[in-house]
């Protein structure tokens, strides 16, 4: 843990972080196993579930750093959002 004292791991971001490599790896065998077909949700474009991926866990970081900079809660509780989020685009995004 040495290499990496030069950073604030907390539990909350080092779940976080595990949690994005995990989903890029199963979404890469996914992706090799059943290939996307483009579609239309609420989202205003087609996408592919990549795409869904993507713009998913981008606004996932935005909303922990929302929740990071604007309240003193757990962030827990961002993430938990987050993650809700995360669903609801993969979902029907």
């Amino acid at each position: 843990m040495e290499l990496f004292a030069w950073m604030a791991w907390t539990t909350p971001v080092a779940v976080f972080f595990i949690s994005v490599a995990v989903l890029l790896l199963g979404m890469t065998v996914w992706q090799i196993k059943s290939p996307t077909v483009a579609r239309r949700g609420f989202l205003p474009l087609r996408t592919t579930r990549g795409d869904r991926l993507f713009l998913g866990l981008l606004s996932a970081a935005y909303i922990n750093l929302a929740w990071t900079g604007l309240t003193d809660l757990s962030q827990w509780f961002g993430a938990g959002i987050a993650l809700l989020w995360l669903l609801v685009v993969m979902r029907w995004g």
